[in-house]
Protein backbone atom coordinates (compact mmCIF):
# COMPACT_ATOMS: atom_id res chain seq x y z
CA UNK A 1 0.00 0.00 0.00
CA UNK A 2 1.39 3.40 -0.96
CA UNK A 3 2.06 5.81 1.86
CA UNK A 4 0.33 9.19 1.96
CA UNK A 5 2.19 12.42 2.64
CA UNK A 6 0.92 15.99 3.02
CA UNK A 7 3.47 18.68 2.13
CA UNK A 8 2.77 22.40 2.53
CA UNK A 9 4.71 25.04 0.62
CA UNK A 10 5.00 22.61 -2.28
CA UNK A 11 4.85 25.19 -5.06
CA UNK A 12 8.49 26.34 -4.88
CA UNK A 13 11.84 26.18 -3.13
CA UNK A 14 12.39 23.54 -0.46
CA UNK A 15 8.75 22.42 -0.56
CA UNK A 16 8.91 21.64 -4.27
CA UNK A 17 12.26 19.89 -3.94
CA UNK A 18 10.95 17.80 -1.04
CA UNK A 19 7.86 16.84 -3.03
CA UNK A 20 10.08 15.54 -5.82
CA UNK A 21 12.18 13.63 -3.26
CA UNK A 22 9.13 11.81 -1.95
CA UNK A 23 7.73 11.30 -5.45
CA UNK A 24 10.72 9.08 -6.21
CA UNK A 25 9.90 6.93 -3.17
CA UNK A 26 6.42 5.93 -4.30
CA UNK A 27 4.33 8.14 -2.02
CA UNK A 28 0.89 9.52 -2.80
CA UNK A 29 1.50 13.25 -2.48
CA UNK A 30 -1.05 15.76 -1.20
CA UNK A 31 0.52 19.06 -2.19
CA UNK A 32 -0.66 22.33 -0.68
CA UNK A 33 0.49 25.91 -1.22
CA UNK A 34 -0.39 29.33 -2.52
CA UNK A 35 -0.07 29.75 -6.29
CA UNK A 36 -2.25 27.37 -8.27
CA UNK A 37 -0.13 27.40 -11.43
CA UNK A 38 3.15 26.71 -9.62
CA UNK A 39 1.47 24.03 -7.50
CA UNK A 40 0.17 22.26 -10.59
CA UNK A 41 3.67 22.38 -12.08
CA UNK A 42 5.02 20.62 -8.98
CA UNK A 43 2.26 18.01 -9.18
CA UNK A 44 3.04 17.37 -12.84
CA UNK A 45 6.76 16.99 -12.13
CA UNK A 46 5.98 14.51 -9.35
CA UNK A 47 3.65 12.52 -11.60
CA UNK A 48 6.40 12.32 -14.21
CA UNK A 49 8.42 10.48 -11.57
CA UNK A 50 5.60 7.97 -11.18
CA UNK A 51 3.84 9.42 -8.14
CA UNK A 52 0.13 10.03 -7.69
CA UNK A 53 -0.84 13.49 -6.48
CA UNK A 54 -3.60 15.74 -5.20
CA UNK A 55 -2.91 19.48 -5.40
CA UNK A 56 -4.87 21.88 -3.19
CA UNK A 57 -4.29 25.61 -3.19
CA UNK A 58 -4.53 27.00 0.33
CA UNK A 59 -3.69 30.05 2.42
CA UNK A 60 -2.35 29.74 5.97
CA UNK A 61 -3.79 33.16 6.79
CA UNK A 62 -7.33 31.91 6.23
CA UNK A 63 -8.80 29.34 8.67
CA UNK A 64 -11.48 28.44 6.11
CA UNK A 65 -8.78 27.62 3.58
CA UNK A 66 -7.00 25.34 6.05
CA UNK A 67 -10.30 23.65 6.85
CA UNK A 68 -10.98 23.17 3.14
CA UNK A 69 -7.65 21.37 2.74
CA UNK A 70 -8.47 19.14 5.71
CA UNK A 71 -11.95 18.39 4.36
CA UNK A 72 -10.59 17.42 0.94
CA UNK A 73 -8.06 15.08 2.54
CA UNK A 74 -10.65 13.46 4.82
CA UNK A 75 -13.04 12.98 1.91
CA UNK A 76 -10.52 10.74 0.14
CA UNK A 77 -8.38 9.20 2.86
CA UNK A 78 -8.96 7.54 6.23
CA UNK A 79 -5.36 8.14 7.31
CA UNK A 80 -2.14 9.91 6.36
CA UNK A 81 1.41 8.72 7.07
CA UNK A 82 3.42 11.92 6.88
CA UNK A 83 2.75 15.61 7.47
CA UNK A 84 5.53 18.01 6.51
CA UNK A 85 5.27 21.74 7.10
CA UNK A 86 7.41 23.79 4.73
CA UNK A 87 5.19 26.86 4.12
CA UNK A 88 6.41 30.02 5.77
CA UNK A 89 7.43 33.63 5.40
CA UNK A 90 10.51 35.52 6.55
CA UNK A 91 11.29 39.08 7.63
CA UNK A 92 13.93 41.75 7.05
CA UNK A 93 13.15 44.70 9.32
CA UNK A 94 14.05 46.05 12.74
CA UNK A 95 11.47 45.70 15.51
CA UNK A 96 11.11 49.48 15.82
CA UNK A 97 10.37 49.73 12.10
CA UNK A 98 7.82 46.90 11.92
CA UNK A 99 4.13 47.34 12.58
CA UNK A 100 2.43 44.96 15.00
CA UNK A 101 0.24 43.87 12.08
CA UNK A 102 3.35 42.54 10.32
CA UNK A 103 4.39 40.67 13.46
CA UNK A 104 0.94 39.11 13.74
CA UNK A 105 0.95 38.11 10.07
CA UNK A 106 4.27 36.31 10.44
CA UNK A 107 3.07 34.50 13.56
CA UNK A 108 -0.21 33.58 11.85
CA UNK A 109 1.52 32.02 8.84
CA UNK A 110 4.55 30.41 10.47
CA UNK A 111 3.03 29.30 13.77
CA UNK A 112 -0.76 29.39 14.05
CA UNK A 113 -1.33 28.17 10.49
CA UNK A 114 1.01 25.22 10.99
CA UNK A 115 -0.46 24.14 14.33
CA UNK A 116 -4.04 24.58 13.08
CA UNK A 117 -3.42 22.16 10.21
CA UNK A 118 -1.58 19.78 12.55
CA UNK A 119 -4.46 19.68 15.03
CA UNK A 120 -6.95 19.04 12.23
CA UNK A 121 -4.93 16.20 10.70
CA UNK A 122 -3.75 14.50 13.90
CA UNK A 123 -6.70 12.05 13.98
CA UNK A 124 -5.73 10.81 10.51
CA UNK A 125 -2.03 10.76 11.28
CA UNK A 126 -2.22 8.59 14.39
CA UNK A 127 -4.13 5.97 12.39
CA UNK A 128 -0.93 5.33 10.45
CA UNK A 129 1.37 2.48 11.45
CA UNK A 130 4.34 4.82 11.03
CA UNK A 131 3.15 8.40 11.70
CA UNK A 132 5.77 11.10 11.16
CA UNK A 133 5.70 14.89 11.24
CA UNK A 134 8.37 17.13 9.73
CA UNK A 135 8.48 20.79 10.75
CA UNK A 136 10.56 23.39 8.96
CA UNK A 137 11.95 25.75 11.54
CA UNK A 138 15.22 27.63 10.98
CA UNK A 139 18.52 28.24 12.70
CA UNK A 140 16.69 31.45 13.71
CA UNK A 141 14.54 29.13 15.81
CA UNK A 142 17.63 28.49 17.95
CA UNK A 143 18.83 32.07 18.45
CA UNK A 144 17.64 35.61 17.85
CA UNK A 145 19.20 37.63 15.03
CA UNK A 146 18.90 41.23 13.75
CA UNK A 147 16.03 42.02 11.35
CA UNK A 148 14.17 38.84 12.30
CA UNK A 149 12.39 39.57 15.58
CA UNK A 150 8.94 38.25 14.64
CA UNK A 151 10.37 35.56 12.36
CA UNK A 152 12.61 34.20 15.13
CA UNK A 153 9.71 34.35 17.59
CA UNK A 154 7.51 32.31 15.24
CA UNK A 155 10.20 29.66 14.87
CA UNK A 156 10.89 29.53 18.62
CA UNK A 157 7.15 28.93 19.08
CA UNK A 158 7.22 25.99 16.66
CA UNK A 159 9.91 24.31 18.75
CA UNK A 160 7.85 24.64 21.92
CA UNK A 161 4.68 23.27 20.36
CA UNK A 162 6.14 20.37 18.41
CA UNK A 163 8.56 19.26 21.13
CA UNK A 164 5.55 19.03 23.46
CA UNK A 165 3.46 17.26 20.80
CA UNK A 166 6.23 14.71 20.33
CA UNK A 167 6.02 13.74 23.98
CA UNK A 168 2.22 13.66 24.00
CA UNK A 169 2.15 11.17 21.13
CA UNK A 170 5.27 9.19 21.99
CA UNK A 171 3.23 6.09 22.80
CA UNK A 172 1.44 6.36 19.44
CA UNK A 173 4.80 5.74 17.77
CA UNK A 174 4.70 9.18 16.16
CA UNK A 175 8.02 10.89 15.48
CA UNK A 176 8.43 14.65 15.13
CA UNK A 177 11.46 15.99 13.29
CA UNK A 178 12.22 19.70 13.64
CA UNK A 179 14.39 20.83 10.73
CA UNK A 180 16.49 23.98 11.02
CA UNK A 181 17.86 25.16 7.68
CA UNK A 182 20.42 27.91 7.44
CA UNK A 183 21.14 29.48 4.08
CA UNK A 184 19.36 27.66 1.27
CA UNK A 185 19.12 29.04 -2.27
CA UNK A 186 15.37 29.74 -2.41
CA UNK A 187 13.31 32.93 -2.93
CA UNK A 188 12.47 33.23 0.80
CA UNK A 189 14.59 36.35 1.39
CA UNK A 190 13.09 37.96 -1.72
CA UNK A 191 9.55 37.41 -0.44
CA UNK A 192 10.40 38.33 3.16
CA UNK A 193 8.43 41.20 4.65
CA UNK A 194 9.75 44.67 5.35
CA UNK A 195 8.45 46.80 8.20
CA UNK A 196 5.34 47.84 6.28
CA UNK A 197 4.45 44.28 5.31
CA UNK A 198 5.57 44.51 1.69
CA UNK A 199 7.72 41.87 0.03
CA UNK A 200 11.34 42.99 0.12
CA UNK A 201 11.97 41.93 -3.47
CA UNK A 202 15.72 41.40 -3.06
CA UNK A 203 17.71 38.21 -2.55
CA UNK A 204 20.21 38.16 0.32
CA UNK A 205 23.75 37.47 -0.96
CA UNK A 206 24.08 34.76 1.70
CA UNK A 207 20.83 33.14 0.57
CA UNK A 208 21.88 33.32 -3.06
CA UNK A 209 25.08 31.46 -2.20
CA UNK A 210 23.31 28.95 0.03
CA UNK A 211 23.09 25.22 -0.51
CA UNK A 212 20.74 24.02 -3.28
CA UNK A 213 17.13 23.36 -2.26
CA UNK A 214 17.51 19.81 -3.58
CA UNK A 215 20.37 19.07 -1.17
CA UNK A 216 18.37 20.50 1.72
CA UNK A 217 15.29 18.45 0.77
CA UNK A 218 17.30 15.25 0.55
CA UNK A 219 18.63 15.71 4.08
CA UNK A 220 15.17 16.65 5.34
CA UNK A 221 13.57 13.50 3.93
CA UNK A 222 16.26 11.26 5.36
CA UNK A 223 15.95 12.91 8.77
CA UNK A 224 12.16 12.56 8.81
CA UNK A 225 12.31 8.90 7.79
CA UNK A 226 14.93 8.14 10.45
CA UNK A 227 12.75 9.83 13.05
CA UNK A 228 15.44 12.30 14.10
CA UNK A 229 14.30 14.84 16.65
CA UNK A 230 16.22 17.85 15.33
CA UNK A 231 18.52 18.49 12.39
CA UNK A 232 20.56 21.49 11.20
CA UNK A 233 21.00 21.93 7.46
CA UNK A 234 23.25 24.40 5.66
CA UNK A 235 26.84 25.60 5.45
CA UNK A 236 29.20 27.22 7.92
CA UNK A 237 26.38 29.41 9.30
CA UNK A 238 25.23 26.31 11.21
CA UNK A 239 28.23 26.86 13.49
CA UNK A 240 26.35 29.80 15.00
CA UNK A 241 24.04 27.33 16.78
CA UNK A 242 27.04 25.86 18.57
CA UNK A 243 28.72 29.23 19.15
CA UNK A 244 25.56 30.43 20.91
CA UNK A 245 25.55 27.35 23.16
CA UNK A 246 29.24 26.87 23.87
CA UNK A 247 30.97 30.17 22.95
CA UNK A 248 28.45 32.96 23.64
CA UNK A 249 31.00 35.84 23.42
CA UNK A 250 31.97 34.74 19.90
CA UNK A 251 28.33 34.36 18.90
CA UNK A 252 27.45 37.89 20.01
CA UNK A 253 30.55 39.35 18.39
CA UNK A 254 29.57 37.88 15.02
CA UNK A 255 25.85 38.65 15.38
CA UNK A 256 26.48 42.30 16.34
CA UNK A 257 28.55 42.86 13.21
CA UNK A 258 25.46 42.22 11.11
CA UNK A 259 23.26 44.57 13.16
CA UNK A 260 22.18 47.53 10.96
CA UNK A 261 22.54 50.97 12.55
Amino acid sequence: MEKIIVITGASSGIGKALSLEYAEKGYHLILAALGKEELEETAKACEEKGATTMAVEFNLLEPASIQNLTDQIKAKHDHIDRLVHVSGISQRARADESSIEVDRKIMEINYFGAITLTKQLLPLLIKSKTPKIGVTSSISGKFGFPLRTAYAASKFALHGFFESLRLEHWDDGMTVTIMCPGRVNTPISKSSLDGSGKARGVMDPGQENGIPAEKCAQKMRRSIEKGKKEVFIGGKEILMVYFKKYLPPLFYKIARKTNPK
